[in-house]
């Protein structure tokens, strides 16, 4: 397992879903629940510096019960690495939890995901 997801996996064990690394990219899967915390850490913890948010989108699986997934693309400017974190939202209750306290430039990017897919971002300004 890529040293990010075991390290994010050992801090939330809770939240962590699951991993996968393909073509030098890292997709994290985590519980709507951990995607502050889990973002936080990403981008907080000097090992990682994820200070930049490329996007935010969402894909739409309408035969499944956690209907809807919410897809985060970061990328750390010193670092030079990226990462996807990934987490599912059921079409019942349609939300996540917003990132625009830990990247600003979110805003527009959570916006546009709720005009497309009608997911609401909780604590969006």
């Amino acid at each position: 397992m890529h040293s990010i997801a075991e390290r994010l996996k050992e801090r939330y064990p809770h939240f962590f879903v699951e991993a996968k690394e393909a073509l030098g990219e890292l997709s994290v899967s985590v519980r709507r629940e951990g995607i502050v915390d889990v973002c936080r850490m990403l981008h907080d913890d000097p090992e990682f510096l994820f200070d930049h948010i490329t996007d935010v989108c969402a894909v739409d699986f309408p035969n499944e019960p956690e209907r809807f997934e919410v897809i985060y693309q970061f990328y750390s400017i010193s670092r030079r690495h990226r990462i996807r974190i990934k987490s599912r939202v059921p079409e019942e209750d349609c939300a996540i939890d917003s990132v625009t306290s830990i990247w600003n430039g979110a805003n527009f990017l959570e916006r546009e995901v709720y005009d497309m897919m009608g997911i609401r971002f909780n604590h969006h300004p």
